[in-house]
């Protein structure tokens, strides 16, 4: 079997979810910077949405260039519904980093709502093995991203989205080299933490040795 594919959204809409929800977030691991999640939706549930050969896989099996086709590809698709939600490093030190990524997916959610007015989510399909604080069905599978279309779109739009916070970041903190490791704990990054000690948007809660 081919994945990610719609195998588990599909057989969500024949119990009666109409609205299924895909989420993964991008940032749990750096050491600078906001945790990112997204929220996916697919919008119809007939033939004319093919998703087998537009590319669409887990974020980190895919080449930078690759995941900017794909988010533009995304962002664009008439089928396609998305919300984004974002946590600040400020915010991650003061709750932790697994309730700070449940917060950005609450808010990528709540986001995915506004967008989609008409349409009420039925149900949530979570990359992991936890469950957030959000009164709607919702499964959580591990590696989802992998495996699950909205999931797997999820976790481009999510990444991309991080990434060009973290290129933004760079023209304010360009010592650190932000647009090279994106805030993860490379030998470079911990190199320059070394030379010019913690800026404003490192997490101070998270150990750089």
């Amino acid at each position: 079997m081919r994945y990610p594919n719609l195998r588990e959204e599909k057989k969500l809409w024949k119990k009666g979810y109409g609205v299924v929800v895909g989420l993964d977030e991008a940032g749990r691991g750096p050491l600078a910077g906001p945790v990112v999640a997204a929220a996916v939706m697919i919008k119809i549930q007939n033939s004319k949405f093919k998703i087998q050969n537009c590319g669409v896989n887990d974020s980190k099996k895919l080449t930078p260039k690759k995941r900017e086709k794909l988010y533009k590809l995304l962002e664009n698709c008439p089928f396609i519904g998305w919300g984004i939600g974002r946590v600040s490093e400020k915010v991650i030190d003061k709750i932790n980093i697994l309730e700070a990524t449940k917060l950005a997916m609450i808010k990528a959610v709540r986001n995915l709502k506004v967008k989609s007015q008409k349409s009420k989510i039925k149900f949530l399909i979570i990359d992991g093995n936890f469950r957030i604080n959000l009164d709607i069905p919702q499964k959580s599978i591990i590696k989802a991203d992998e495996k699950v279309f909205s999931v797997a779109a999820a976790s481009i739009l999510a990444k991309v989205t991080r990434d060009r916070i973290m290129t933004k970041y760079h023209k304010k903190y360009p010592q650190y080299g932000f647009t090279q490791h994106k805030g993860y704990p490379t030998n470079l990054h911990r190199k320059l933490l070394k030379k010019y000690g913690f800026c404003k948007i490192h997490r101070k809660s998270f150990r750089v040795s």
